[in-house]
C-alpha cells in the first residue's frame, strides 16, 4: 500500500501527521503538488512537482494510484474516481469517502457550486482545527491497522 497525497491544498498540520505515518509504518507516502513542498529526509516520504494547469496533480495521482492505495484529499470528484479505480480516499479531516457515501458528497457539492455560481456566498471551510487534527490521525491510523499487509 501506498499513501499519495493531493497536497496542493492539503493542511500543515495533516503533512506533518503523515510524515511522522511515513517514518513509523514504513509506508511510502507520495506529496503530489504544483508547487514545491519542503519534506523531511525520510526514503519513504517523496515530493512529485507537476506542471501546473487544472487537475493536472489529480490526474497524476489518478494515473499511478493501485488498488489499496490511499488517497489523501478534499477534492470530491477525485476521491469518487479514487474509489472507483480501486482505492481509498481519506479527507484531511478525517471522513473515509466509500461506495456508500462519495454519491452524496458529490452531490452536495455539486449544489453548493451551483450556489456559489448564482451568487449566494456560501464561505469555505473552517481552518482545520485540533479536534480535526486528531480526528484525521486516529481515522488514518485506523485505516492502516485495517489494511497494511
Amino acid at each position: 500500500m501506498e499513501i499519495y497525497v493531493d497536497a496542493d491544498a492539503c493542511p500543515k498540520p495533516v503533512r506533518d501527521i503523515l510524515y511522522r505515518v511515513a517514518e513509523r509504518t514504513q509506508l511510502p507516502v507520495i506529496f503530489v503538488a504544483n508547487t514545491p513542498l519542503s519534506i523531511p529526509r525520510n526514503n519513504k516520504v517523496k515530493m512529485v512537482q507537476v506542471a501546473k494547469g487544472f487537475d493536472v496533480a489529480d490526474n497524476y495521482i489518478l494515473n499511478h494510484v493501485s488498488k489499496g492505495d490511499l488517497v489523501i484529499t478534499a477534492d470530491i470528484p477525485l476521491a469518487a474516481e479514487i474509489i472507483e479505480a480501486g482505492g481509498h480516499a481519506l479527507n484531511p479531516r478525517g471522513e473515509l469517502y466509500h461506495q456508500q457515501n462519495i454519491r452524496s458528497r458529490l452531490n452536495i457539492r455539486d449544489f453548493m457550486e451551483t450556489m456559489r455560481g448564482s451568487g449566494i456566498h456560501t464561505g469555505g471551510p473552517p481552518p482545520i482545527s485540533k479536534r480535526d487534527r486528531m480526528t484525521f490521525a486516529n481515522a488514518l491510523d485506523r485505516f492502516i491497522a485495517k489494511n497494511q499487509l
